[in-house]
């Protein structure tokens, strides 16, 4: 069972996306960025505390590789303001799973963004892994690029895993919401296993994130969450975490269908107590 920090946090907002960093840790060689700082849970605690964020999930960046001491030691920090998801590789220890379920691990990470190959998620490696995802009631995080994720997701929906796709699903700016994999995402979202994260519009080739946030409302608001991407990798100058509650308050207007996607939809998704940390 997760402990309780001292002093339980009633739910105001969830950022479903932020990172924990160090410069100095290990780096693998097939990545596509790198820390330019370190960015501490005492730091993100801090800002999401100016900002009324209450909650949040600490994502693995694909950098560390399957190297989650980071994370999981944020986590044991702050257990009931936090949640996490790691990178594992398919032969991952089934009690070593287990063990970060304890500790607030909510799914596993497929970051295969810039990648030549991707692996074959209906292998029998991979199978397996998908199996363990289910048995522990996690779901799959996933960020590849449109074209990519159109190969993809359709077989993890298929193994009968809710899938988490990030940062829009990074359709093609010159294609719009016609994208062949944003279309995927749309018909994941309205099966309800699909969740999608309105989160780093600055990854998106300079297209206008509003016709991504309208296509998804409509396929269903109820399967979105609201992510800040802190500390903005790779843009760690030229955005503050204001804008990014800017952002959502832009796009989504409406109060109660805005809390759907900042407080309800986490909240049982990644398991926080409704009421209190």
């Amino acid at each position: 069972m997760i402990t309780t920090d001292p002093t339980p946090h009633a739910v105001s907002a969830v950022d479903a996306h932020a990172h924990v960093l160090k410069r100095d840790a290990p780096l693998v060689s097939e990545r596509h960025s790198k820390p330019a700082r370190d960015a501490t849970i005492e730091e993100l605690i801090g800002i999401l505390d100016a900002h009324d964020v209450s909650h949040a999930v600490l994502t693995a960046p694909s950098f560390y590789g399957p190297d989650n001491s980071l994370l999981r030691a944020a986590l044991a920090t702050y257990p009931s303001r936090l949640r996490g998801t790691i990178i594992v590789a398919p032969d991952a220890d089934p009690e070593m799973l287990a063990q970060c379920k304890r500790e607030g691990v909510v799914g596993i990470r497929f970051n295969w963004f810039r990648r030549d190959t991707l692996p074959d998620v209906t292998s029998t490696s991979y199978r397996q892994l998908l199996a363990r995802v289910r048995e522990l009631g996690w779901h799959v995080e996933l960020y590849l690029e449109d074209a990519k994720i159109a190969g993809v997701l359709p077989p993890l929906r298929a193994a009968g895993v809710k899938v988490v796709v990030d940062h829009f699903g990074s359709p093609d700016p010159a294609k719009g919401v016609s994208c062949t994999g944003f279309q995927q995402v749309l018909e994941g979202v309205r099966a309800g296993d699909t969740y999608v994260k309105l989160s780093a519009p600055y990854r998106l080739g300079g297209a206008n994130p509003q016709a991504y946030v309208d296509a998804l409302l409509d396929a269903g608001a109820r399967q979105l969450l609201w992510a800040s991407d802190w500390p903005f990798v790779g843009f760690e100058n030229a955005l503050g975490y204001r804008q990014c509650v800017e952002w959502i308050h832009a796009w989504v207007p409406h109060p109660a269908t805005r809390r759907m996607i900042m407080v309800d939809t986490p909240v049982q998704l990644f398991g926080f107590e409704p009421t209190a940390g």
